[in-house]
Protein backbone atom coordinates (compact mmCIF):
# COMPACT_ATOMS: atom_id res chain seq x y z
CA UNK A 1 0.00 0.00 0.00
CA UNK A 2 0.98 3.29 -0.67
CA UNK A 3 1.37 6.16 1.91
CA UNK A 4 0.55 9.60 1.06
CA UNK A 5 0.66 13.20 3.13
CA UNK A 6 -1.81 15.55 2.22
CA UNK A 7 -1.49 18.87 3.82
CA UNK A 8 -3.99 21.28 4.61
CA UNK A 9 -6.72 18.58 3.93
CA UNK A 10 -9.71 19.58 6.33
CA UNK A 11 -11.69 20.87 3.29
CA UNK A 12 -11.44 22.18 -0.21
CA UNK A 13 -9.12 21.23 -2.69
CA UNK A 14 -6.83 19.24 -0.33
CA UNK A 15 -10.40 17.25 1.00
CA UNK A 16 -11.12 16.35 -2.49
CA UNK A 17 -7.41 14.74 -2.77
CA UNK A 18 -7.77 13.26 0.26
CA UNK A 19 -10.72 11.75 -0.77
CA UNK A 20 -9.48 10.50 -4.23
CA UNK A 21 -6.74 9.07 -2.89
CA UNK A 22 -8.46 6.53 -0.23
CA UNK A 23 -10.66 5.82 -2.85
CA UNK A 24 -7.69 4.36 -4.57
CA UNK A 25 -6.14 2.59 -1.78
CA UNK A 26 -3.43 4.93 -0.53
CA UNK A 27 -2.81 4.84 3.25
CA UNK A 28 -3.16 8.48 4.44
CA UNK A 29 -1.59 11.37 6.71
CA UNK A 30 -3.64 14.63 6.66
CA UNK A 31 -2.65 18.01 8.47
CA UNK A 32 -4.42 20.99 9.09
CA UNK A 33 -4.00 24.11 11.69
CA UNK A 34 -7.23 24.93 12.71
CA UNK A 35 -10.22 22.47 11.81
CA UNK A 36 -8.77 19.34 13.77
CA UNK A 37 -12.41 18.56 15.08
CA UNK A 38 -13.36 18.53 11.51
CA UNK A 39 -10.30 16.76 10.33
CA UNK A 40 -10.50 13.79 13.13
CA UNK A 41 -14.06 13.27 11.26
CA UNK A 42 -12.88 13.19 7.69
CA UNK A 43 -9.98 10.85 8.75
CA UNK A 44 -12.37 8.28 10.29
CA UNK A 45 -14.60 8.83 7.51
CA UNK A 46 -12.21 7.58 5.09
CA UNK A 47 -11.02 5.35 7.19
CA UNK A 48 -14.17 3.46 7.65
CA UNK A 49 -15.38 4.01 4.31
CA UNK A 50 -12.46 2.73 2.48
CA UNK A 51 -10.80 0.38 4.70
CA UNK A 52 -7.20 2.19 4.35
CA UNK A 53 -5.46 3.84 7.72
CA UNK A 54 -5.74 7.14 7.73
CA UNK A 55 -4.18 9.65 10.70
CA UNK A 56 -5.03 13.54 11.18
CA UNK A 57 -2.53 15.81 12.46
CA UNK A 58 -2.59 19.12 13.81
CA UNK A 59 0.04 21.08 12.64
CA UNK A 60 1.01 24.52 11.43
CA UNK A 61 2.83 23.60 8.76
CA UNK A 62 4.60 27.44 8.22
CA UNK A 63 6.05 25.78 11.77
CA UNK A 64 9.84 24.05 11.31
CA UNK A 65 9.57 22.32 14.39
CA UNK A 66 6.02 21.04 14.21
CA UNK A 67 6.74 19.80 10.67
CA UNK A 68 10.05 17.83 12.51
CA UNK A 69 7.86 16.46 14.65
CA UNK A 70 5.04 15.30 11.84
CA UNK A 71 7.71 13.55 10.12
CA UNK A 72 8.76 11.72 13.17
CA UNK A 73 5.04 10.12 13.29
CA UNK A 74 5.72 9.33 9.33
CA UNK A 75 7.67 6.03 8.56
CA UNK A 76 7.03 5.58 5.10
CA UNK A 77 6.35 7.52 2.52
CA UNK A 78 5.67 7.69 -1.34
CA UNK A 79 3.86 11.15 -2.34
CA UNK A 80 3.60 14.15 -1.05
CA UNK A 81 1.07 16.69 -1.95
CA UNK A 82 1.95 20.39 -0.17
CA UNK A 83 -1.73 22.13 -0.28
CA UNK A 84 -1.53 24.23 2.83
CA UNK A 85 -2.24 27.75 1.62
CA UNK A 86 -3.62 30.95 3.04
CA UNK A 87 -4.41 34.23 0.90
CA UNK A 88 -4.34 37.89 1.73
CA UNK A 89 -6.30 40.59 -0.40
CA UNK A 90 -5.28 44.01 -0.43
CA UNK A 91 -3.12 47.08 -1.28
CA UNK A 92 0.52 45.94 -0.78
CA UNK A 93 1.11 49.32 1.13
CA UNK A 94 -1.64 48.47 3.24
CA UNK A 95 0.10 44.99 4.27
CA UNK A 96 1.51 44.34 7.47
CA UNK A 97 5.16 42.77 7.94
CA UNK A 98 3.42 40.41 10.13
CA UNK A 99 0.97 39.24 7.38
CA UNK A 100 3.52 38.72 4.32
CA UNK A 101 5.59 36.54 6.85
CA UNK A 102 2.76 34.49 8.07
CA UNK A 103 1.91 34.06 3.81
CA UNK A 104 5.34 33.32 3.02
CA UNK A 105 5.53 30.88 6.07
CA UNK A 106 2.73 28.92 5.12
CA UNK A 107 2.69 29.02 1.22
CA UNK A 108 6.08 28.92 0.43
CA UNK A 109 8.45 27.73 3.49
CA UNK A 110 5.99 25.14 4.38
CA UNK A 111 6.68 23.38 0.90
CA UNK A 112 10.85 23.51 1.74
CA UNK A 113 10.04 22.36 5.31
CA UNK A 114 7.75 19.29 4.12
CA UNK A 115 10.33 18.83 1.16
CA UNK A 116 13.21 18.41 3.40
CA UNK A 117 11.75 15.68 5.61
CA UNK A 118 10.14 13.70 2.88
CA UNK A 119 13.02 13.48 0.58
CA UNK A 120 15.25 11.11 2.77
CA UNK A 121 12.39 8.56 3.20
CA UNK A 122 11.87 8.84 -0.85
CA UNK A 123 15.88 8.66 -1.39
CA UNK A 124 15.91 4.74 0.54
CA UNK A 125 13.62 3.82 -1.77
CA UNK A 126 14.63 5.80 -5.29
CA UNK A 127 11.22 6.54 -6.13
CA UNK A 128 8.37 9.36 -5.16
CA UNK A 129 6.38 12.12 -6.10
CA UNK A 130 6.21 15.70 -4.58
CA UNK A 131 3.09 17.54 -5.76
CA UNK A 132 2.60 21.35 -4.99
CA UNK A 133 -0.47 22.55 -4.90
CA UNK A 134 -0.21 26.28 -6.82
CA UNK A 135 -1.75 28.96 -8.22
CA UNK A 136 -1.80 30.65 -12.08
CA UNK A 137 -1.19 34.12 -9.76
CA UNK A 138 2.08 32.62 -9.65
CA UNK A 139 2.46 32.63 -13.37
CA UNK A 140 0.64 35.73 -13.65
CA UNK A 141 0.45 37.45 -10.25
CA UNK A 142 -2.73 39.59 -9.13
CA UNK A 143 -3.47 42.64 -8.40
CA UNK A 144 -4.43 43.32 -4.96
CA UNK A 145 -2.88 39.71 -3.93
CA UNK A 146 1.22 40.60 -4.28
CA UNK A 147 2.07 38.00 -1.36
CA UNK A 148 -0.22 35.44 -2.56
CA UNK A 149 1.47 35.53 -6.28
CA UNK A 150 5.41 36.31 -4.66
CA UNK A 151 4.83 32.74 -2.50
CA UNK A 152 2.84 30.49 -5.63
CA UNK A 153 5.69 32.10 -8.11
CA UNK A 154 8.41 31.00 -5.76
CA UNK A 155 6.63 27.30 -5.20
CA UNK A 156 6.99 27.26 -9.13
CA UNK A 157 10.69 27.81 -8.91
CA UNK A 158 10.87 25.94 -6.28
CA UNK A 159 9.32 22.82 -8.37
CA UNK A 160 11.60 23.23 -11.23
CA UNK A 161 14.74 23.58 -9.09
CA UNK A 162 14.27 20.37 -7.27
CA UNK A 163 12.75 18.36 -9.79
CA UNK A 164 16.34 18.44 -11.72
CA UNK A 165 17.88 17.74 -8.14
CA UNK A 166 15.74 14.30 -7.35
CA UNK A 167 15.55 13.64 -10.66
CA UNK A 168 18.42 10.71 -10.80
CA UNK A 169 16.84 9.71 -7.73
CA UNK A 170 13.74 8.41 -9.55
CA UNK A 171 11.86 11.29 -7.32
CA UNK A 172 9.56 13.26 -9.58
CA UNK A 173 8.53 16.85 -8.70
CA UNK A 174 5.92 19.08 -10.03
CA UNK A 175 3.13 21.39 -9.70
CA UNK A 176 -0.44 22.17 -10.37
CA UNK A 177 -1.36 26.01 -11.03
CA UNK A 178 -4.95 26.12 -10.22
CA UNK A 179 -7.13 28.44 -11.72
CA UNK A 180 -10.15 30.26 -9.78
CA UNK A 181 -11.07 27.11 -7.87
CA UNK A 182 -14.95 26.90 -5.96
CA UNK A 183 -13.64 26.92 -2.67
CA UNK A 184 -13.64 28.74 0.75
CA UNK A 185 -10.76 30.91 -0.08
CA UNK A 186 -12.76 32.52 -2.74
CA UNK A 187 -15.08 33.27 -0.52
CA UNK A 188 -13.91 36.86 0.08
CA UNK A 189 -15.31 38.23 -3.60
CA UNK A 190 -18.59 39.17 -3.27
CA UNK A 191 -21.39 37.84 -5.70
CA UNK A 192 -21.13 40.60 -8.31
CA UNK A 193 -17.26 40.57 -8.10
CA UNK A 194 -17.36 37.13 -8.90
CA UNK A 195 -19.59 37.39 -11.48
CA UNK A 196 -17.51 39.78 -13.49
CA UNK A 197 -14.68 37.08 -13.00
CA UNK A 198 -16.74 34.15 -14.23
CA UNK A 199 -17.44 36.01 -17.26
CA UNK A 200 -13.79 36.43 -17.80
CA UNK A 201 -13.28 32.36 -17.68
CA UNK A 202 -14.34 30.91 -21.17
CA UNK A 203 -15.31 28.07 -19.59
CA UNK A 204 -17.67 29.87 -17.93
CA UNK A 205 -17.51 28.68 -14.29
CA UNK A 206 -15.59 28.36 -11.28
CA UNK A 207 -13.51 25.36 -10.99
CA UNK A 208 -14.54 22.09 -8.69
CA UNK A 209 -11.53 21.07 -5.86
CA UNK A 210 -12.56 17.47 -7.69
CA UNK A 211 -10.81 18.58 -10.88
CA UNK A 212 -7.83 19.57 -9.33
CA UNK A 213 -7.82 16.48 -6.98
CA UNK A 214 -8.69 14.26 -10.08
CA UNK A 215 -5.84 15.71 -11.75
CA UNK A 216 -3.42 15.32 -8.92
CA UNK A 217 -4.30 11.95 -8.73
CA UNK A 218 -3.26 11.43 -12.57
CA UNK A 219 0.01 13.13 -11.50
CA UNK A 220 0.94 10.76 -8.84
CA UNK A 221 0.61 8.05 -11.26
CA UNK A 222 2.41 9.43 -14.00
CA UNK A 223 5.62 8.20 -15.83
CA UNK A 224 8.71 8.78 -14.59
CA UNK A 225 9.88 10.79 -16.95
CA UNK A 226 7.22 13.77 -16.08
CA UNK A 227 8.76 15.85 -13.72
CA UNK A 228 9.73 19.98 -12.89
CA UNK A 229 6.47 20.63 -14.85
CA UNK A 230 3.83 23.31 -14.11
CA UNK A 231 0.36 22.33 -15.33
CA UNK A 232 -2.12 24.77 -15.40
CA UNK A 233 -5.89 24.16 -15.21
CA UNK A 234 -7.90 26.98 -15.17
CA UNK A 235 -10.86 26.71 -17.40
CA UNK A 236 -8.72 28.43 -20.39
CA UNK A 237 -8.45 31.54 -18.15
CA UNK A 238 -5.07 32.79 -18.51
Amino acid sequence: MKTALVTGSSRGIGLAIATILAQNGYGLHLTCKNSFEILKEVAKKLSDTYKIPCFAHQVDMGNYEEVEQLFEKIDDLDILINNAGISYVGLLQDMEKDDWQKIMDTNLSSVFYTSKFAIPKMLRKQNGSIINISSIWGNAGASTEVAYSASKGGINAFTKALAKELAPSHIRVNAIACGVIDTDMNKCFCKEDMDILIEEIPAGRLGKPEEIAHLTYQLANAPEYLTGQIITIDGGFL
